[in-house]
């Protein structure tokens, strides 16, 4: 018998989700610890819904929606389905499927947003019959740090220091007084860039500086490209806490008046050292199949191409006017301005 419950936030059900999502997505685990951190700061704006699919009362998949300030839109939904292998192909995930679809309707969503990997057969087969459409994308790239000979790289630190381009880290920053505006405002830059099944929002500054709350970050793996003062590239790395050999980049990117001098090639270069000096095993990282740039970059260093990770999109509706102009707005922000005023 096929049971749907919802998710608590007890430390048993955060086990038993953070159990299937792993089992399910093996080469990508997170911890129990990721997740609740990942809860706590979570913006009190977005709505979230999430449920597992029980067979004879044992919890055998796990399925979530959920709103994005990145995508800031409230009809705009990411959602996810994941089954235990050894209980697919028997009405599980389409019962998590169609309970997800009947607790969404309050939202009265444009478009779902989800993605898989273009390997995973059951998931592509899955989205493909629930009528998700293929945006776009991303080739997964891994690489071993220790096969860098950094000299065959000496000429990019000259390079900088020849266009009078410094390289810092954020902890080296820290002195600056508006360093998280000008990482706010840089990363914005660059992530209007980046590709994206929906065009990206700029999240409010005070949920980006929750950056700094994050057990993953790591302030001496993220640096910063400054010419006379001017914040213009960036990367950062991202630890996990599931596998302590391994990291994530987060964002590579340079301002486009900046671009085609070799400064993200030195950034890019920087993490590798960092990677190599402390020890890492692995780097990974994911860019867009038609980003050549970057994926020249990658290919340059010895990154080394994975199977692909497809985004998907589903229309739930016709685009009305007034979706234009809907934001994800915060309850206690209204009430505040209201008092404010009153």
């Amino acid at each position: 018998m096929i049971t749907i419950r919802p998710f608590e936030q007890s430390d048993e059900d955060y086990r038993q989700a953070v159990d299937i999502v792993n089992a399910v997505w093996v080469e990508y685990p997170d911890t129990v610890e990721e997740w609740k951190e990942s809860d706590e700061k979570r913006s009190r704006a977005t709505k979230r819904g999430r449920f597992f699919g029980q067979f004879e009362g044992q919890p055998v998949g796990f399925a979530s929606y959920g709103q994005s300030l990145w995508i800031n839109h409230p009809g705009k939904l990411f959602v996810s389905v994941d089954v235990l292998p050894e209980f697919r192909n028997r009405g599980i995930g389409t019962a998590l499927w169609q309970h997800l679809c009947q607790e969404m309707q309050q939202f009265d969503p444009l478009r779902l947003l989800a993605s898989t990997r273009e390997d995973y057969e059951d998931g592509v087969r899955f989205a493909n019959k629930l009528g998700f459409t293929e945006k776009m994308r991303d080739w997964e790239s891994r690489m071993d740090p220790t096969s860098l000979n950094l000299a065959d790289w000496s000429r990019y630190p000259q390079r900088m220091a020849e266009q009078g381009i410094e390289i810092k880290t954020v902890a080296e920053l820290e002195s600056d007084p508006d360093r998280d505006r000008k990482l706010y405002e840089l990363e914005w830059l660059v992530d209007r860039d980046v590709p994206s099944p929906e065009p990206p929002s700029q999240v409010p500054f005070e949920e980006f500086q929750k950056i700094w709350e994050r057990t993953n970050l790591i302030p001496d793996a993220w640096f910063v490209a400054l010419d006379k003062g001017e914040y213009v590239g960036m990367t950062n790395l991202w630890s996990s806490q599931a596998d302590a050999n391994l990291l994530y980049v987060g964002i590579t990117g340079v301002i486009r008046s900046y671009r085609q001098r070799g400064i993200a090639t030195a950034l890019k270069l920087k993490s590798v050292e960092f990677a190599l000096a402390k020890g890492f095993g692995e780097i990974r990282t994911w860019n867009n199949t038609n980003n050549t740039g970057m994926l020249g970059i990658n290919n340059r260093f010895g990154f080394v191409r994975q199977p692909a990770h497809i985004e998907y999109s589903k229309a739930m509706r016709e685009e009305r006017p007034e979706d234009a102009n809907l934001k994800i707005v915060d309850p206690t922000q209204e009430e505040s301005m209201a008092a404010a005023t009153s």
